[in-house]
């Protein structure tokens, strides 16, 4: 997993305070929850022990794959990127052509994306992201998507 991931300043945070919480927290909790099921005696037929040994195991590849993304991020500098076309970390106002309906996004990294946020942060990576970037405000974007196709006029692009 060498691939570029790409972040907000925001995202990048959050990914570095749970690598911070799980290093020096939650391992602590399950090295004491190892010694403890260690302390039970015969390891061959402790659930204890091996419920540990899994949460263990869970817990550093978690770590692993945030230090992977920590690596390879490449933060998007809200300072830097233009609003004058849609592109990563900026909102996109856009008005469904056939339904009359506004929304917002907010384009992210897709380690970032989150649907039910207010605004939704879309991934640069989705169909309906990946279809918007690059576009200006007034452009109108056909996005095919599995069940229609959606017609999207970009009704405005803030930071």
């Amino acid at each position: 997993m060498s691939d570029e991931v790409l972040l907000t300043q925001e995202g990048y945070d959050k990914i570095e305070a749970e690598r911070d919480e799980l290093v020096s927290v939650r391992r602590k909790e399950v090295s004491e929850r190892l010694k403890e099921a260690i302390s039970y005696g015969d390891l061959s037929e402790n659930a204890e022990y091996d419920a540990a040994k899994n949460e263990q195991a869970e817990l550093e590849e978690r770590i692993h794959k945030l230090e992977t993304m920590m690596r390879n991020a490449k933060i998007i500098n809200e300072k830097d990127v233009k609003g004058d076309q849609v592109n990563v970390g900026l909102k996109v106002k856009v008005k469904d052509v056939d339904t009359k309906e506004t929304m917002e996004f907010v384009i992210v990294g897709s380690t970032e994306a989150d649907p039910f946020a207010s605004p939704a942060k879309i991934s640069n990576d989705s169909l309906v992201g990946r279809n918007l970037l690059g576009k200006k405000k007034g452009e109108t974007v056909e996005i095919v998507v599995p069940d229609r196709t959606l017609h999207y006029r970009i009704e405005g692009i803030s930071k």
